[in-house]
């Protein structure tokens, strides 16, 4: 089989699928490890009978609604290649407008500030965070901006209830900055077994209401229930309101007695229910709360300032 044959062949079996040439051309750059030029110019290339098999078993595990990314275990997020497994969700582009609004926040209420700023005592924390995506991201982009973050990564804890998605974080922290920096895994329900104060707290919480979250699930795409359903209780239980809610308004007033004055929280949330989340933000003490709109124009990420 050629790689001509393969794409007119994946492309075929894949036609349910909303983007089946950009799913086979994937697959093929993964098996054959080549980037997308590469594979342009490889058309008459001939698969050998590993790579075919491979081929095969991948078109047929995406025709059931596999993600590509679980099948190649990798997604890019924030120019940086993430690994990725079912223990956690897919990196998301919406996702990376939390680290921009971070980002943004850092210079403007906290770098800015040097009452409040000091490099030794700078801390962050990744709460819910799965593959570890959000708090790498957020931690590599201070380094390439900052000197002083070059020289010295800022003390990271990455928090997850999940054992499996929390390997997950330390596997991709260990690929993307390798021995360097101060970094720590806690398995724990929210801040049950945290007592430190952080800098900045990170999180994309599960946040969809449990009906919609099973719905989602039922394509194939096989991502975990706990990394999107917000209407559980402490003890795992579903609370029936359906508003998505139940972890955010436990996790909110924890963050902020997690941070020090002057700290920061940033969150993802969903268009449906950012702006009772935003009230839970004012609720909880936090002041100069902002939502921010996604790429679709969407409600999606609020943040606050634990003032001084």
């Amino acid at each position: 089989m050629t790689v001509r044959e393969a794409k007119l062949f994946g492309c075929r079996e894949l036609c349910l699928s909303p983007t089946p040439a950009l799913d086979v051309d994937c697959l093929l750059q993964n098996i054959m490890n080549m980037d997308r030029t590469r594979l342009l110019l490889a058309w008459d290339s001939i698969l050998s009978p590993v790579q075919e098999k491979k081929f095969l078993e991948n078109v047929a595990q995406r025709k059931t609604g596999f993600p590509v990314a679980y099948i190649t275990e990798k997604k890019e997020f924030y120019g940086l290649e993430f690994y990725v497994n079912p223990s956690v969700l897919i990196p998301k582009p919406d996702t990376e407008i939390l680290i921009e609004k971070a980002l943004n926040l850092f210079d403007e209420k906290y770098f800015l500030k040097q009452s409040l700023f000091s490099a030794e005592n700078f801390s962050v924390c990744d709460m819910c965070s799965g593959s570890g995506c959000v708090g790498i991201s957020f931690v590599h982009s201070l380094a390439k901006k900052y000197k002083v973050f070059a020289e010295n990564l800022p003390r990271t804890v990455f928090a997850d209830i999940s054992e499996s998605a929390l390997k997950v974080s330390e596997k991709n922290v260990r690929k993307i900055f390798g021995n360097a920096g101060s970094f720590s895994f806690v398995n724990t329900n929210l801040f049950e077994k945290i007592s430190s104060k952080f800098s900045v707290i990170l999180t994309n919480p599960p946040y969809v209401p449990h009906s919609q979250s099973v719905e989602l699930l039922q394509d194939g795409r096989s991502e975990p229930l706990s990394a999107l359903d917000g209407d559980v209780d402490k003890d795992g239980k579903v609370t029936g309101l359906e508003d998505g809610l139940a972890i955010i308004k436990r996790l909110v007033p924890l963050s902020f007695e997690h941070l020090f004055e002057g700290g920061l929280l940033v969150m993802e949330t969903g268009e449906y229910n950012a702006c009772e989340t935003a009230e839970i933000f004012k609720n909880s003490g936090f002041t100069d709360v902002e939502i921010t709109l996604d790429l679709n124009g969407m409600k999606r990420i609020v943040s606050g300032q634990k003032k001084c």
